[in-house]
């Protein structure tokens, strides 16, 4: 898919002084979305098929380090995450100028910007409340988002699955429902290290680490919103109800 060569100089200048800072962006997450930058925007490319082994070598990075960063980019909206499959990630690499929370975008309006913000955006604070809190419970359906295994009321927490020691938020798509075993487990350890353990472990089977792996890939990319309480409702439909 081709599409304009942007002004590589300006688009430097925006990660520099704006991207970086605005998004919190490590190290780590700069090289991971210099090199898919260089490899599609900056070659008139909007899409990359890649693997994480390829993203890896290109970035002298650890596969372990590589992949947290990229669901990180993804999670901040500097990545689209359009298929994850065996073939690898297809992606679609932002500029600094079309992510949203930037402040950047010239095509966002005045009026835009005052409207109410949906419940499932990246800023919501998902431990904020307990009702928050119950839906990402929720969204796991009794079972542990790690081992899988059934688990109480009792026996379960919230965890980040980039940890908060490395700026995870506290956004749905970085929080899951798991089982105090694998919270203390994983502690600061990226997500991916604890799956793999598990599977060591023989805890989780070849097809189960997959699919996991997956999930954590659809998590950060926004496509496992929790089931709404009823008090997370968008403001403009509580104003709704109130004038009936």
């Amino acid at each position: 898919m081709k599409t304009k060569k942007p002004n590589a100089e300006l688009v430097y200048k925006q990660i520099e002084d704006l991207l970086v800072s605005r998004l919190r962006l490590s190290s780590t997450d700069r090289a991971v979305y210099a090199h898919l930058l260089r490899h599609t925007r900056l070659e008139g490319k909007l899409r990359l098929r890649f693997s994480m082994a390829w993203l890896a070598r290109g970035t002298r990075l650890c596969d372990g380090a590589a992949r947290p960063a990229v669901r990180r980019l993804i999670a901040r909206g500097a990545l689209r995450l359009v298929e994850c499959s065996k073939a690898g990630h297809l992606v679609e690499v932002l500029l600094p100028d079309e992510i949203h929370s930037t402040g950047l975008d010239p095509r966002r309006t005045r009026d835009q910007l005052s409207l109410p913000r949906p419940v499932y955006t990246r800023e919501v604070d998902f431990m904020k409340n307990k009702s928050l809190r119950r839906a990402i419970h929720a969204r796991e359906r009794g079972r542990c988002f790690y081992c899988l295994r059934r688990i109480t009321s009792a026996g379960r927490c919230i965890d980040h699955v980039v940890p908060r020691i490395l700026l995870g938020s506290n956004s749905y798509r970085n929080l899951v429902s798991c089982c105090l075993q694998c919270n203390s487990q994983k502690c600061d350890r990226s997500a991916d290290d604890l799956l793999r353990t598990l599977y060591r472990e023989r805890r989780l089977t070849d097809a189960e680490l997959a699919e996991r792996l997956r999930a954590l890939d659809a998590l950060a990319s926004g496509k496992l919103p929790p089931p709404l309480p009823p008090a997370a409702k968008p403001v403009a439909y509580l104003k709704k109800e109130k004038r009936n």
